[in-house]
């Protein structure tokens, strides 16, 4: 489906209203903006539309010629960037458990509210998760500069790093999350709370598959935030008061990169995040170029495993049609 401008969007609505209180005449007030509501639009879908113009809208379920829709899926979604149009849509509004995808909001407020440049103080807070959480190597007391930690949360997310990066930019965890709500919201994606930066299980911690593709859209127009998910690897030097000075490399965490999924051959995978826990399944939102350089958008959530993920998504990229 294709994006529709804002501007063109409220005149029509308005005309419409209009009409409907002209045919209506004596109809009560609530009724008329009922059966508008109803009729024209959802708006929890269509508030992106009122923040900006030009981003890809779908309310249905749209198919896509040459993938087949895989119900053991939560959600998932195609979008043309510079089309501006939703190629695949499955459950794209439904209410889904993100886990580590959340990494793309924290970096994104990262982005616009820190300085790369910080240097960084690593909490006891940041170093405590439990032994099979997803972390970075951080130690207690640890300096690293904000730059260093955001290389290591979107590439080999790092809970740590969510957590060191959300205290010295808000000055603590929770206030941190009130600004990622918040700008959140900017973007449009309203059906979105999020109670932590990393991910990890709450019950109100939640997105829909079309909100992280707001996010990660608008991400994508901050250069930083590209080449850091480009990367193969990254190494950062830490200095510790008790320890010293060491170096840790990380690198990317999803299949494509570490070779363990074999790559859709009419699209080069530029980078994403991914994100795996118990309820949430296994997740992965993708930037991709088709071979004319064209980039495209492409989610996959709730997947029951890394191989159902790792298919759809190769199956998914594969149907985009050729340019």
């Amino acid at each position: 489906m294709r994006c529709t401008d804002r501007r063109k969007r409220f005149f029509f609505g308005s005309f419409l209203l209009i009409g409907m209180f002209l045919i209506a005449g004596c109809a009560k007030k609530e009724s008329i903006i009922a059966i508008y509501e109803k009729s024209e639009y959802n708006r929890d879908l269509y508030r992106a539309d009122l923040y900006a113009e030009n981003l890809c809208v779908a309310v249905e379920n749209i198919e896509l010629p040459g993938y087949t829709t895989d119900q053991q899926l939560h959600a998932a979604g195609l979008f043309g960037v510079n089309q501006e149009q939703v190629l695949y849509a499955q459950n794209l509004h439904n209410k889904l458990y993100p886990a580590s995808t959340t990494k793309v909001l924290t970096a994104y407020v990262a982005l616009k509210y820190g300085n790369l440049s910080d240097i960084v103080t690593v909490s006891r807070r940041a170093v405590t998760f439990d032994v099979d959480a997803s972390v970075c190597g951080l130690q207690e007391n640890d300096q690293i500069t904000m730059e260093a930690l955001l290389y290591g949360l979107l590439l080999h997310s790092g809970n740590d790093n969510a957590i060191a990066i959300a205290e010295h930019i808000s000055g603590s965890v929770e206030a941190f999350v009130e600004l990622m709500n918040e700008e959140a919201r900017k973007l449009g994606a309203t059906n979105t709370h999020f109670t932590n930066p990393h991910g990890l299980h709450e019950a109100d911690h939640y997105t829909t598959a079309y909100d992280l593709y707001l996010i990660f859209n608008e991400c994508m127009k901050n250069e930083t935030f590209l080449t850091m998910i480009s990367q193969s690897s990254y190494a950062a030097t830490v200095q510790n008061p008790t320890s010293g000075t060491r170096q840790l490399t990380w690198t990317p965490s999803h299949f494509y990169a570490q070779g363990l999924a074999i790559p859709p051959q009419n699209a080069v995978i530029v980078g994403g995040k991914t994100g795996t826990e118990d309820l949430a399944g296994s997740c992965l939102i993708l930037l991709e170029k088709d071979l004319s350089g064209n980039p495209y958008i492409s989610i996959v959530m709730g997947a029951p495993d890394k191989t159902v993920l790792y298919n759809d998504m190769t199956s998914l990229i594969s149907a985009i049609p050729a340019s």
